[in-house]
Formats: structure tokens, C-alpha cells, sequence
């Protein structure tokens, strides 16, 4: 499993959970203390932290932690991927590791691939996913968008 923000101008760097379950407490220790609060330090007072409701985002530790940091969630609809811009990020990220060259024959390749890819992944590519996800989500007036 990996993980990752975006934003207009700007990404974290890719976050691979390589062993074990992602809980609640583990979210809050390698994702939002080192990934997501200094993210939000380096945008400021309008961040908007934006997660896919997986059932480790929900849990009672987290909120606690999203308040006692003062990261503003936007809250949203369980079943909306189209909210979602990254899920097109993963798409391009899983096409770019597919494309290489050398065959992906353990997990420390896999990782460093997934790495190596997302780095390389134009920031104009992430932008347009959210400007073109927020456009789409407006002009459906929040109906399903065709992929």
C-alpha cells in the first residue's frame, strides 16, 4: 500500500507501507504527524486536508489528532471517488511502473520503482487532475464523472 498528497504547485513524498495493516494509530504516526502536518505548515491557514474515508481515516485517534493539530478536514461523501483527484494520480503512477524496462522480481524493486515514478510524475499532471476533478465536479453538479 502507498500513499501520498498532492496539491496545486506542490506533493509529499510517496509513503509505502510495507508491512502490516494500516490502523488508525499507524496513520497518525507515518502519515499525518510527518507527512501531512508539516504539508499543511508549509501551506498555511486555508489547508484543507482531504482523505478517502478509508476506515483507519475514521477512527476516534485520528480525529483527535486532525483537531489537536488544527488540520481542517473537508468532509465528504463516503462513496465519492470523484471527489477524489488522486485516484488518477494512481492510475498514471501504476502505468509509468508497468512501462519500465526491468522486471519488478521483489518488493524492494516494487518500492523503489513506485519511487522512482512518482518523483518523476510532472507536477503539471497532478495539477490538472484537481483543477479538471474540481471543473468536473461543478459542471455535473456533482453527478458521476466518466472516466
Amino acid at each position: 500500500m502507498v500513499g501520498a498528497g498532492i496539491i496545486i504547485n506542490g506533493r509529499t513524498r510517496l509513503h509505502v507501507v510495507a508491512n502490516g495493516t494500516m490502523t488508525g494509530q499507524r496513520y497518525i504516526d507515518e502519515v499525518l504527524l510527518p507527512h501531512v502536518r508539516l504539508f499543511r505548515g508549509a501551506v498555511g491557514g486555508k489547508f484543507v486536508f482531504m482523505d478517502d474515508n478509508a476506515p483507519c481515516h475514521g477512527t476516534l485517534a485520528v480525529q483527535d489528532c486532525l483537531e489537536s493539530e488544527g488540520i481542517q478536514r473537508l468532509v465528504w461523501p463516503a462513496h465519492s471517488p470523484d471527489l477524489n483527484p488522486i485516484e488518477n494520480v494512481w492510475d498514471s503512477l501504476g502505468r509509468q511502473v508497468a512501462g519500465r524496462n526491468y522486471p519488478l522480481t521483489n518488493k524492494n524493486t516494487l518500492i523503489r520503482a513506485l519511487t522512482e515514478e512518482w518523483d518523476k510524475l510532472p507536477q503539471q499532471l497532478l495539477d490538472n487532475v484537481v483543477v479538471r476533478r474540481v471543473e468536473f465536479c461543478i459542471t455535473l453538479h456533482g453527478k458521476h464523472i466518466l472516466y
